[in-house]
This record gives structure tokens, C-alpha cells and sequence, in this order.
């Protein structure tokens, strides 16, 4: 009898496992496959953060906008922001920038946190009611959108100096003004940023994205994001 009864509840623990422990390994593998995800997500998103590059940081400016306020520094203070340099006669690369410029607009319009500065290199020229008509134009409708006037040679200092990015008069020059067709990408703390690309089996910095080159203006996108959640 006693060797029946050490069969029943053999068979019966034989049963009960061959139930549940699937069920129980399954349970624990998610368990594990869910945290190590999780890890993974972590690493990874510090990781993006961690891997854009850090450059100086922007010199203090004050200038006029479209709607005749005062933009300084502070209105972009814990915000990320995008800044060109353009002129609104410009009859070659300026268009397509703020094609591209307002393609970015409309992927973070609803974010307070997040702004664009268009400086002019033709002060003279673009007043802030031409600076306000070409907004409309164009279709810049975000808030945090500004397009400034000021001193021409205060533009061209903090464009030439400060950023580094090329602007200067040229009468030999379509629409009489030169400057570089990129994009500076710039941290809630006020320091330039952007990215290394992997090119020819090295990584090599970029400082500026190529406003121009859609490829670039997704990397700006994408980056924007980053910094954003930092």
C-alpha cells in the first residue's frame, strides 16, 4: 500500500510540474528579458546623451525681434535652441535653411522648451516689420521663434567670433552678403553641441549641420531630442 501511495503523489507532483513549470520559467525569463530591456534602455539613452559633443559656450547678445521686444540670452535660458544666420533678400541658400528650419518647428512647436534664433546679416535692410512679414511667409508660427535685428557689426561679431560661423558683406555675392548654410545646436545651458559621424572608418566631430543637407537636418533632430531630456 505504502509503495501505491508513493506513486500517487509522485504522479501527482509529476503532473503538477510538467503545469506549471513552464509557466514558472516563462514567468521568470520575461521577468528577466523586461529588466535586462530596461538596463538596455538606460545604458543606451545615456549613452546618446553622454556621446554629443560639447563646444563653447555662446557670448551674451541682445537685439530686437520681429515684434520690436528685446531677445536676449535669457529668453533661451533652460532652453534648447537652434540659431541661423541669414538675411531676408538672400535669393540662394537662405530659402531652403528656412524650409528645413521650419520642418524642425514642426516637430517641436508644442515644446516651451525649445526655440530658434535668426540672426540678420542685413540689419540695415530687414527691419523688424520685414523680419515680421518674412516670419509670416515662410510659416515660422512658434512662439520661441525669434528673428533679430541689431548693430551690424555686433551680428558679425557674435556670428564671426563667437560662434565662429562665417557672415560678411561681398558685393560680388548674390544678394550682396556671404555666410555659411549651416546650423548651430545649442544646450539648455547655453554651450554648443553636436555629434561625431563615422566616416571612412573613423569618427570625425562636426560642430554645425549642414542646414542644407536633409540627412543632417534629421542627425539636428534627433540631437534636439537628447537634449531635451537632459
Amino acid at each position: 500500500m505504502k509503495n501505491k501511495s508513493y506513486i500517487g503523489i509522485s504522479l501527482m507532483i509529476l503532473v503538477f510540474g510538467i503545469y506549471a513549470l513552464p509557466k514558472l520559467v516563462n514567468s521568470i525569463s520575461n521577468n528577466d528579458v523586461i529588466k535586462k530591456s530596461k538596463r538596455l534602455d538606460k545604458i543606451s539613452s545615456e549613452k546618446k546623451k553622454s556621446s554629443l559633443l560639447k563646444f563653447e559656450k555662446v557670448p551674451e547678445f541682445s537685439f530686437i525681434n520681429q515684434d520690436e521686444k528685446t531677445i536676449s540670452n535669457k529668453d533661451y535660458a533652460n532652453k534648447v535652441y537652434v540659431v541661423e544666420f541669414f538675411f531676408t533678400n538672400c535669393p540662394t541658400i537662405c530659402p531652403k535653411m528656412n524650409e528645413n528650419m521650419v520642418k524642425i518647428q514642426n516637430v517641436y512647436k508644442d515644446n516651451p522648451n525649445f526655440g530658434i534664433a535668426s540672426f540678420s546679416i542685413d540689419p540695415e535692410r530687414d527691419s523688424p516689420k520685414i523680419l515680421k512679414k518674412y516670419a509670416e511667409v515662410k510659416g515660422a508660427t512658434m512662439k520661441n521663434w525669434h528673428f533679430l535685428n541689431g548693430n551690424i557689426d555686433t551680428i558679425y561679431k557674435l556670428s564671426n567670433k563667437g560662434f565662429k560661423l562665417f557672415a560678411g558683406k561681398n558685393t560680388e555675392a548674390e544678394g550682396g552678403f556671404e555666410h555659411s548654410g549651416l546650423f548651430a545646436l545649442i544646450d539648455k545651458s547655453g554651450y554648443i553641441r553636436s555629434r561625431t559621424v563615422r566616416k571612412n572608418g573613423f569618427e570625425n566631430p562636426i560642430k554645425f549641420y549642414d542646414a542644407l543637407d536633409i540627412k543632417q537636418i534629421n542627425w539636428l533632430k534627433e540631437d534636439i531630442a537628447l537634449l531635451l531630456q537632459e
